[in-house]
């Protein structure tokens, strides 16, 4: 069965796709066969979905939109809200279904969530109880801008509250007029008990050394089960 990671935010649009990607794209680069999933897409830019995009591109092996891909909304609004307005309801059984298909296919398998953790993808359920079926250690992707403190820490006590493997945080500087950013970075290392996996400054790249750390412990995580 595939290893890799479950993705997800403080908030959307806070660089998960970005992690996602680079973390694909440092496994690739060691030699595993890697597939990105973005299980529910909501959204549509100049006819695509732009994530699905992304995370097909660095992909390295043959796999369908509809794998990686199950659920594509129109409207760039809550998952669930989306899903109302064209009449389906997402099943998180069939989302388990794909990532067990693409797990056959290959080694690692990178899995984005919709916008937060908690974000409600039907009736009941939200991506909290889609990263609980998938079973995947958990990167959270902070976007630091003001009230970035908060959603972390109430993001990461939800992590925990749900029993699943907190692998570590990314810093991603979202916004340019922040103030005192080292200072908030400080703040939460001290505050979230998991490790700063990368810290991403405005218009700059991953470190890739640092995703390729993390690539290298996944393996350890693998052979260690």
């Amino acid at each position: 069965m595939a290893k890799g990671f479950f993705v997800t935010g403080t908030d959307t649009s806070v660089g998960k796709t970005t992690v996602s990607c680079a973390l694909l794209r440092a496994f690739a680069i060691q030699g595993y066969r890697v597939a990105g999933m973005k299980p529910i897409a909501a959204g549509r830019e100049n006819g695509q979905w732009q994530d699905v995009e992304l995370l097909l591109a660095a992909s390295n092996i043959n796999v369908t939109r509809k794998q990686i891909n199950p659920y594509a909304f129109e409207a760039p609004i809550s998952p669930h809200l989306a899903a109302q307005q064209e009449d389906v309801t997402i099943d998180l059984s069939l989302i388990n279904d794909c990532y067990r298909q693409l797990s056959i296919q290959a080694d690692i398998v990178i899995v984005e969530g919709a916008g937060g953790f908690l974000v409600p993808l039907n009736d009941f359920q939200t991506g909290e109880d889609l990263a609980k079926i998938l079973g995947l250690p958990v990167i959270l992707v902070v976007g630091m801008r003001l009230g970035c403190l908060n959603h972390a820490l109430l993001t990461v006590k939800a992590i925990r509250a749900a029993k699943l493997n907190l692998a570590g945080w990314i810093a991603n500087c979202i916004d340019p007029q922040m103030e005192a950013v080292t200072e908030n970075i400080a703040t939460l290392q001290q505050r979230l008990e998991a490790p700063l996996l990368n810290s991403v400054h405005f218009g700059k790249e991953l470190d890739q050394s640092v995703m390729s750390d993390l690539t290298c412990w996944n393996k350890s995580l693998t052979e260690a089960e």
